[in-house]
This record gives structure tokens, C-alpha cells and sequence, in this order.
């Protein structure tokens, strides 16, 4: 599997392979996931060639984390981990109106806290949950205005990590207890705010950089290049219409998919078929294709769907395909494109 190297300041590297595995569906996202498919799942992405794996307190309220341990003791060799910091497990029921987002998973309020305590806290029992000393990367997780709903909270909660959440972290790293750090987020605004003003090293963002979204290419995508900022693409399917296609019941960021957006899928499916190239095939290799794009992460919940990931990962895409979405008008004039 191809791989991208993405230089450190301390003089230390990570390479990244280009398809990385993302595990928030492995803490049972929507639907519970037995333990021998979430484990089987996890071991079909090593056998693929995955070399790094993502997750994070809050998804299943530990169960991805103590997932991905558990398969970790079999096969951390060669490979790379990152988890998050930002909000706390406590004892309690949940206060969040998400009940439905997580299914048969711990009994536990959530807690934003992305002071330096907070930080500490978050990062030490993360390593519990996965049984490791240290990690890869941390990501300081959620402080945009999609999770928060206002723009005041975010931006108080995007201070209190620049206050303090942000020191423990560079101490972290100073300790060698992560080789680097950053945002793991669902705007692109909030990242180039915050990489602007300190020393970050790599982000995590879901969607904003699609086949449906190139926005971050006026600002932030440049700034990335010049600083050397690394970025790991999640959500590349738009939360599924880019692997569905324009269907009826698609979703678009979480929510039915209003008639423009199917009417623009609609297109880029019909050219993608012209050219015999599956959708799913254009919607993962499209971002890895920037140069500060360093790793796509879909997630999955069976081998099969890992195999499928495999298979349009390494799909061949012939150059006119790029050129058509973009005569066309629905790829970006200046967006950079995969080569053969």
C-alpha cells in the first residue's frame, strides 16, 4: 500500500499509509458490532496494508478504544496510532441528546474539558483503555462550531485548549509520550484559526476536503503546505452519499441529502461510470492526492467492507476522469488530482 512520510520538527518522521482505518463505527456507531467482527475487521485492515488506525474517547464511551487495544497486543508493530483528548468519561447517565448514536456501549456523562488538567486526565486514561505507554499522535477533539452549535461556545472552548490544553500536549511531546499533535475536527476554519497562532503538527478532518468540498483549498490547504502541517482525511464519503451514490435515504453530513447535493452526485456518478470507475474508487483517492493530505480514513465494521475499501483504493483512474470533473464544474479548476 502506498505511503506518505510526514516530517516532524523534532527531526523524527511518521509515515502514514495512504488508507488508514478509522474506528468510531467499531464503538458500535448506529448498530452494535460483536467483539469477534470488530476484531475481525481490525485484522482484515493489517492484513490490507493499514498501517495507521484512528480513535478516540467518545466513541462507544471507550469501547473503540478498548477495541483497538486488544487488537493492538496482537499487531502494533509497524504501525500508528492516534486517539484524543477534549472530553471526559464519568461515571453517570448520559447528558447528551444522542442517545441513539451509540448502541449497548458503557453508561457515561461526557465531559468537555480542554484545559491542561483535562488534557492530562483524558490522555492517561486513554492509555488505559488501549494498554499502550504512549501514542503517535493525539488530537484535541471537537472544538468547532458542528459540535458545539454556537459559535461563542466553540471559540471559548478553542481558547481554553489554546490557554491550557495546548501546554500539556507540547509537554507530551517534549516527553516523548506523542511524537505529534493537533485538531481532530469537522472544520477546516477552526484548524487554520489555530495553527496561525501556535506550533501544531498534523489534523484530523472529517469531510471538508471531498469530492463535494474543496473550500479549504482558498486558505487553509495552502497555509498546510507552507508550515508543513500534515492532514488526515476522514469522513471522505460524506457521511455515505460518496460511497451510495445519489440514492434515495443518502446521507449528506449526518442528514438526508438535500436535492442539490444528489443532483451534483448524480453527475459525478454518471461521469465516473463513462470511464468505468466505481464512485467509492474517485471519493477515496481524490484527497490523498494534495500534498499535505497524508492518510483517508473510512471507517468499516466488517472484513468485507475493508476488502472493498482495498479494492477502490487501488482502482486505476484514468486522467481524463479528473479532466471531465473538472470541465464540467464539479471538481475545482486548481484542485491537484491522482496520477497513474
Amino acid at each position: 500500500m502506498k505511503t506518505k512520510t510526514l516530517p516532524l520538527r523534532s527531526g523524527r518522521a511518521l509515515t502514514f499509509t495512504a488508507l488508514g482505518t478509522g474506528t468510531a463505527p467499531l464503538g458500535n456507531l448506529y448498530n452494535k458490532i460483536e467483539e469477534d467482527t470488530a476484531q475481525a475487521t481490525l485484522d482484515a485492515a493489517f492484513a490490507a496494508g493499514s498501517r495507521y488506525f484512528d480513535t478516540a474517547p467518545f466513541y462507544g464511551f471507550g469501547t473503540s478504544e478498548r477495541r483497538l487495544g486488544s487488537f493492538w497486543r496482537r499487531k502494533r508493530e509497524d504501525a500508528l496510532i492516534s486517539t484524543k483528548v477534549g472530553r471526559l468519561l464519568k461515571l453517570g447517565e448520559r447528558s447528551d441528546s444522542r442517545r441513539t448514536q451509540w448502541f449497548e456501549v458503557p453508561n457515561r456523562e461526557v465531559i468537555f474539558d480542554y484545559s491542561y488538567d483535562g488534557v492530562m486526565r483524558s490522555f492517561e486514561a486513554s492509555l488505559e483503555r488501549v494498554g499502550v505507554n504512549r501514542f503517535d499522535i493525539l488530537f484535541c477533539h471537537d472544538i468547532d462550531i458542528f459540535t458545539h452549535k454556537d459559535k461563542d461556545v466553540a471559540m471559548a472552548y478553542t481558547h481554553e485548549f489554546l490557554d491550557g490544553g495546548y501546554r500539556a500536549l507540547s509537554e507530551l511531546r517534549e516527553q516523548g509520550l506523542v511524537d505529534a499533535f493537533g485538531l481532530g475536527v469537522n472544520e477546516w476554519e477552526v484548524c487554520q484559526y489555530v495553527a496561525e497562532r501556535v506550533d501544531i503538527d498534523v489534523c484530523l478532518l472529517a469531510g471538508r476536503y471531498t469530492l463535494l468540498e474543496q473550500e479549504a483549498l482558498n486558505s487553509f490547504l495552502p497555509l498546510c503546505v507552507e508550515r508543513g502541517l500534515g492532514i488526515v482525511i476522514g469522513g471522505p464519503f460524506n457521511s455515505g452519499i460518496l460511497a451510495t451514490g445519489a440514492r434515495p435515504g443518502a446521507h449528506f453530513n449526518y442528514l438526508p441529502a438535500p436535492d442539490d447535493i444528489l443532483t451534483r452526485v448524480g453527475r459525478i456518478e454518471a461521469v465516473c461510470e463513462r470511464h468505468g470507475v466505481p464512485l467509492v474508487a474517485a471519493a477515496l483517492q481524490f484527497p490523498v492526492a494534495h500534498p499535505a493530505v497524508v492518510s483517508v480514513i473510512p471507517g468499516a465494521v466488517t472484513p468485507e467492507e475493508i476488502e472493498s475499501g482495498r479494492k477502490a483504493m487501488e482502482a486505476p483512474i484514468p486522467p481524463v476522469l479528473w479532466e471531465e470533473l473538472k470541465h464540467e464544474g464539479l471538481l475545482r479548476s486548481d484542485a491537484p488530482v491522482p496520477s497513474i
